[in-house]
């Protein structure tokens, strides 16, 4: 099964240099699956020629703002409109989750609240799920048929699916603690000093990645949600 990933964004290079770009994390996250990748950065504007080339899309991270004036912005909502309309699995995660619901008639805006970074934990579907975050950004506004199945105290629209083929999550299931640890050395200046003390405090505590790789495995296989 073919699964292209739409690179929104590119790692730090002092971070590319230890664990790869965006699209290499996912690659490892969902390992084992039986997937193949293809990588197509659109941040590049590098874009595939339609929705059928793949059988399955994954978007990534950035450091754009989804309502910002980007070239690849435009084309990537066309390109997530045409993903939806054939029915094709798609992931969303941070940015790709912001695009997702701006691209389908949702907001996204900087939120008031401020960052989140580090370790956090989200009620899914009734049950605490632990990830990491690192954003600004949040869905304010739902899409049409958009639902909600995770949240937290700091992030209402923590998760969304928009019927069975569509899934995109807030946080990072495909950030390690190395990430988050590189984050904090690299990527850290505009976050408050007890955000950034929570994060590194919280390395050495597990988090629920794989839990998360299942579901979005089980997502673009076109099983039910």
């Amino acid at each position: 099964m073919k699964i292209g990933i739409l690179q929104t964004g590119h790692v730090a290079d002092e971070i590319r240099s230890m664990l790869g770009d965006y699209s290499d994390m996912f690659v490892r996250l969902l390992n084992g699956h039986g997937f193949d990748f293809v990588v197509y950065n659109v941040v590049d504007m590098d874009f595939p020629a339609g929705p059928e080339l793949c059988d399955g899309w994954l978007i990534t991270g950035s450091r754009h703002g989804a309502y910002e004036d980007h070239p690849f912005i435009p084309p990537l909502e066309a390109l997530i409109r045409a993903i939806q309309e054939t029915g094709r699995p798609l992931i969303g995660v941070c940015f790709g989750h912001q695009i997702i619901a701006q691209a389908l008639g949702g907001k996204v805006e900087k939120f008031a609240g401020g960052w989140s970074v580090g370790r956090q934990e989200y009620t899914f579907d009734g049950e605490t799920v632990a990830l990491n975050a690192w954003h600004q950004d949040q869905v304010v506004d739902l899409p049409p048929g958009a639902k909600v199945v995770a949240s937290s105290a700091f992030c209402a629209n923590a998760a969304l699916v928009y019927g069975p083929r569509i899934f995109t999550v807030q946080a990072h299931p495909e950030f390690t603690s190395s990430m988050v640890e590189g984050l904090i050395a690299h990527r850290s200046a505009k976050v408050p000093d007890a955000l950034r003390d929570h994060a590194r405090n919280a390395l050495p505590t597990p988090t629920d990645n794989q839990r998360l790789a299942s579901r979005m495995a089980a997502v673009l296989k076109g099983e039910t949600q």
